[in-house]
């Protein structure tokens, strides 16, 4: 047996073995158990991934009920790298929750739904086949379920969330089943290996492409498609939150990478322009709402629907240059999407661990009930911001290296000459900077407001750090996001390899160097030369502090005030009303003003109350109207409904002939 071989046995052992710890086990001694169970599966998948990833392969056939079918797992060098990521997240996500899950929300059933949850995850970029594929997805998918419906009994919000999820999760399903079903016939095999290649110009590919790319890009949270995320991922246990935000989702993003690139490569022009453009519209969607959103946990969600759509954005790139002859910057467009995948899940992990702890420690997700928690919880104020600055991709992030290197294939990849590049890559271009521009302010607003500044409320004035075990996953994604920014090298060469590009690989001190656009990035050595000159100009300013004379802290001028309210100081809407003035028409917010007055004057003001709404378009615009079809359509179902046994048996005998019916034909 070989050592990938075994690791994939063992991650099925390590769920079996967490699930009947979470059912036996009381108390602590659940949590603890439990989570160490968790955490060895998740360790266990990383290690399985790096295996793959390095070239290591393996067939596993595991025997169904079904006749003539049976699971294959043969995890390739892609599905390595996605193993690694989801095992990384899951250990990180399994530790933290060892300290996080407390009280009523310490089930067995949260338990066991995160050891399965962690197993789906795995398996999906492990299976060999279709089959095994859609059942890892749905174990994927219930597990998840589950996990949303987890605090429920005093978050009645996580029901509805539960159900859009379901919903658009089964959906997914579908069309993934459908499609499938539509390339196989098309191929002549369920294997992934016998599709890989497959003709874009047969009948029936296009069918295919665009039910497969539409139900992953629904697990991806793309928009228009999103609608479920910012509803489940707020309100799932905050652990679940990250491993849904910055794994599960990858794998949707997985999925399009698989059809796009290995099943159906070579296709049509208007398959990559498509996925570019809903790409590039995700992650102006996105950031836009992320940008104008108060709820902290909905803000990370917003965001994450942004940064899969420049990763799907990439991926149309990729196709897209592929098809027009410029393969050096198609290559590093598709490294560019994986090092997104990477980067993201390191600093969303980060991010949604840290919105946990804050939640965990003050009940509030609310950022205009926050401030002043960096002096209570400065661990988790140093790890959010480690993360708010890869999500802003900003210099010695992950985040920063991935998205320069989406520019550097952007910038390298248009041609005058070629009427549908020129015209689409400035466009995606522009796009994206308006993202990245966003994208800051977005998380100056998520850090300022949370921990800088004081305290909106007595909630957060009384906050405390979180315990040990939070804190160390949210040190341990911190310095995940440092390390992908200041040595990208390693992790780009193996990305590239990953997916079989050349013209990517280690330059200088672990930077990296795309020789098929002639691009170089060396963040270890602009940190060492910005040391150089930052260390004595530190040393300076010490110095002259302490040759200065004592100084007295006194209130200065306040306008007239004794001393200032907090009320006094930025929130979170006030500092988003001038990204809400600009996209007025995009973001339709709904501003209401209550004017109170002294007794029964007209124009002496006793207090003047200012609220100010904004709903998701796509939401209202689309899926409103499709839940009141729904709705109206299961009313008329309800006549049927009128308590007939002989009725019901009548129905079914009707459907049961024409099921033979069909069988004959």
């Amino acid at each position: 047996m070989t050592a990938l071989a075994g690791g994939l046995l063992a991650q099925g052992a390590l769920a079996t073995l967490a699930v009947l710890v979470a059912v036996s086990a009381r108390g602590r001694a659940r949590n603890l158990l439990a989570g160490v169970a968790c955490a060895a599966l998740s360790a266990a998948g990383a290690v399985s991934g790096a295996l793959a990833l390095s070239g290591a392969t393996v067939t596993l056939r595991m025997a169904t009920a079904l006749p003539g079918a049976e699971l294959v797992l043969a995890p390739d060098r892609l599905g390595g790298l996605l193993m690694l990521l989801v095992g990384s997240v899951g250990f990180l996500a399994s530790v933290y929750a060892i300290g996080y899950v407390h009280g009523a929300s310490a089930s067995r059933t949260q338990w066991a739904a995160l050891a399965l949850f962690l197993l789906g995850m795995q398996l999906v970029p492990a299976a060999g086949d279709v089959v095994a594929f859609l059942l890892a997805w749905e174990l994927m998918a219930a597990a998840s379920t589950v996990l949303v419906l987890a605090e429920q009994a005093h978050r009645p919000a996580a029901r509805q969330a539960a159900v859009w999820y379901a919903v658009m999760t089964h959906l997914s399903f579908v069309l993934l089943l459908a499609g499938f079903a539509a390339l196989s016939a098309t191929g002549g095999t369920t294997s992934f290996a016998g599709l890989a290649g497959t003709d874009a110009a047969r009948p029936g590919a296009t069918a295919a492409f665009v039910l497969l790319v539409v139900g992953f890009a629904a697990k991806a949270g793309v928009a228009p498609l999103h609608v479920w995320l910012p509803r489940a991922h707020p309100e799932a246990p905050s652990h679940a939150s990250a491993l849904m935000s910055a794994a599960m989702v990858s794998l949707g993003a997985y999925g399009i990478l698989l059809v796009g690139i290995r099943l159906l490569p070579g296709g049509p022009t208007w398959w990559s322009v498509l996925l570019t453009a809903l790409g590039a519209g995700s992650a102006v969607h996105g950031i836009l709402h992320a940008g104008v959103a108060t709820d902290l946990k909905r803000l990370l969600a917003y965001s994450t629907s942004e940064n899969l759509g420049l990763v799907v954005a990439a991926i149309g790139l990729t196709m897209l240059l592929r098809t027009h002859h410029v393969p050096g910057a198609a290559g590093a467009a598709l490294v560019a999407a994986l090092l997104l995948l990477v980067s993201h899940a390191a600093f969303k992990s980060t991010l949604f661990l840290g919105a946990g702890a804050v939640l965990r420690a003050t009940g509030e997700r609310d950022l205009d009930r926050m401030g002043g928690l960096a002096h209570a919880m400065p661990w988790t104020a140093a790890t959010f911001g480690v993360g708010s600055l890869g999500a802003a991709a900003l210099p010695v992030t992950g985040g920063f290296v991935a998205e320069w290197t989406l520019l550097q294939a952007l910038i390298h990849g248009v041609r005058p000459a070629d009427r549908v590049v020129a015209v689409v890559v400035p466009l995606t271009l522009g796009l994206i900077a308006l993202t990245a521009g966003l994208a800051l302010v977005t998380f100056v607003k998520a850090f300022g407001i949370a921990f800088l500044a004081r305290a909106r409320s007595v909630t957060a004035l009384a906050a405390t750090e979180a315990p040990p075990s939070m804190r160390a996953a949210m040190v341990l994604g911190a310095v995940g996001v440092l390390a992908l920014g200041v040595l990208p090298g390693p992790v780009a060469a193996a990305a590239a390899s990953a997916i079989g590009v050349d013209g990517v690989r280690v330059a200088g001190l672990g930077g990296v160097e795309l020789t098929g656009v002639g691009a170089v990035l060396s963040p270890a050595a602009l940190v060492g030369l910005g040391a150089v000159v930052a260390l004595p100009a530190l040393a300076l300013v010490l110095v002259v502090a302490r040759r200065r004379p004592a100084t007295t802290d006194v209130l200065g001028w306040g306008c007239g005030g004794v001393r200032t309210s907090p009320r006094m100081q930025y929130n979170a809407t006030s500092y988003a009303e001038p990204v809400m003035r600009i996209f007025d028409d995009a973001l339709q917010p709904r501003r209401d003003v209550v004017v109170t007055h002294v007794g029964e004057s007209a124009y002496l003001a006793e207090r003047v109350r200012f609220a100010q709404h904004h709903d998701d378009v796509v939401e209202v615009r689309l899926y409103r109207p499709l839940v009141a079809a729904a709705d109206a359509l299961a009313d008329r179902a309800r006549r049927v409904q009128n308590g007939s046994v002989n009725r019901y048996l009548a129905f079914s005998f009707t459907a049961l002939v024409v099921v033979l019916l069909v069988v004959v034909a």
